[in-house]
């Protein structure tokens, strides 16, 4: 059987950008993506007598309907003491009057009024550090108005995910499935999101987390300065935050499906596309690793598409032939294609079951195909500061 090479033909350098792509995308997926998708939590539960008080602390913009469901389910937290710390930043809804009423018949919320905003912190980060200051416990739990934990035992999960060393616990938090195409992109871009950040995080080098799911202790928040060091950015309350105070000795994960934070997704695509945009804006920010791990993820996967759509355009051409037959070269891609696509549905569907996500694996190959092409359209809104707070 005779092959024929043609080393200076356009599709030779395709084939190799199509290999190297494929092969790091492999080995993201067995090597990183495993982590999330063959976790055993092995922490033995804390006893009552083990478990310190804990403040939940969130911040609230005229979000007095979301409020009303989840402070109630809040307060039905199967643990022994804690607090909720609202901050009311300048809510023009009944935000206010709400959590007046509500502190005078629950003694563990806390709200925090704030009447007018500060020109020199952006975003959330001015409430979140006053709710952090005004918090009575050192072990303090984040989340947002528009989450809703799964169950009653979120906190103890929490807090059995800190040991002598720990000092901040990064979770996951999936959105609630409805039935539109717009649902599902969302859901499989903080899937995505999910395997990137978690598996890093359980490869000790962790560079992220959510203020939806997120805990750290109120002393790493002082002794770090707060958010001073990038108080100039809207975002990165949760990000930039965990990249600068993050290490392999301090951190820890909650990453099972009992354990989940259920965000609601908004329901327009240009508003997600700005709140991406804006994310994406922080990434220049990350260490230098997180910055490496992160874009060489997406370039390969960019190109891993872009290199195979083109290869299968240029097949009257073939990088190479077979006893001077191109027959087999279409199906030698195609099969490598299909290598990377069924390792990929395979660490999906065990990282899905690990995490909550349900109704995403029969459309998988159409939603990385779009955010191979989608996140650096993103990432480069990104970095001309597109978005939203």
């Amino acid at each position: 059987m005779q092959f024929s090479f043609h080393f200076n033909s356009l599709s030779f350098i395709l084939l190799i950008i199509f290999g190297v792509s494929l092969v790091i995308q492999l080995i993201y997926h067995w090597g990183l993506f495993s982590k999330v998708a063959f976790y055993k939590r092995n922490a033995r539960p804390k006893l009552d007598e083990e478990l310190e008080p804990v403040s939940i602390v969130l911040c609230a913009r005229d979000a007095y309907e979301y409020l009303t469901e989840l402070i109630p389910a809040l307060l039905k937290q199967d643990y022994p003491d804690f607090e909720i710390v609202v901050v009311n930043d300048c809510s023009d809804d009944e935000t206010e009057e709400y959590l007046k009423d509500l502190e005078r018949k629950e003694t563990r919320v806390k709200p925090v009024q704030l009447k007018q905003h500060l020109n020199f912190f952006n975003g959330k980060k001015f409430p979140l550090s006053m709710g952090i200051k005004s918090a009575q416990n050192d072990l303090i739990v984040f989340t947002e108005c528009n989450c809703m934990p799964v169950n009653d035992q979120w906190l103890r999960s929490v807090v059995n995910r800190y040991n002598s060393r720990t000092e901040i616990v990064i979770g996951y938090s999936p959105y609630v499935q409805k039935k539109s195409s717009l649902n599902r992109i969302i859901r499989f871009d903080a899937l995505q999101n999910g395997l990137l950040y978690l598996s890093a995080a359980l490869s000790r080098h962790p560079y992220m987390g959510i203020g939806k799911n997120l805990s750290y202790r109120k002393e790493l928040f002082y002794r770090n300065q707060g958010f001073i060091s990038h108080y100039t950015t809207s975002v990165g309350d949760d990000d930039l935050f965990i990249n600068q105070t993050a290490n392999k000795k301090n951190t820890e994960v909650l990453i099972d499906a009992e354990d989940a934070i259920l965000a609601t997704p908004t329901n327009n695509f240009k508003l997600w596309m700005r709140q991406k945009s804006s994310r994406y804006s922080t990434i220049p920010k990350y260490g230098t690793r997180a910055r490496l791990m992160l874009s060489l993820f997406y370039v390969s996967q960019f190109l891993f598409y872009a290199s195979f759509i083109a290869l299968l355009a240029l097949c009257a051409r073939p990088a190479f032939t077979i006893a001077n037959n191109a027959v087999f070269y279409i199906p030698i891609l195609v099969f490598f294609f299909l290598l990377r696509f069924g390792t990929q549905l395979f660490i999906y569907h065990k990282a899905s079951k690990r995490l909550g996500e349900k109704g995403l694996l029969p459309g998988l190959i159409a939603y990385d195909f779009l955010f191979a092409f989608l996140s650096p359209w993103q990432r480069l809104m990104g970095r001309m500061n597109v978005g939203v707070e």
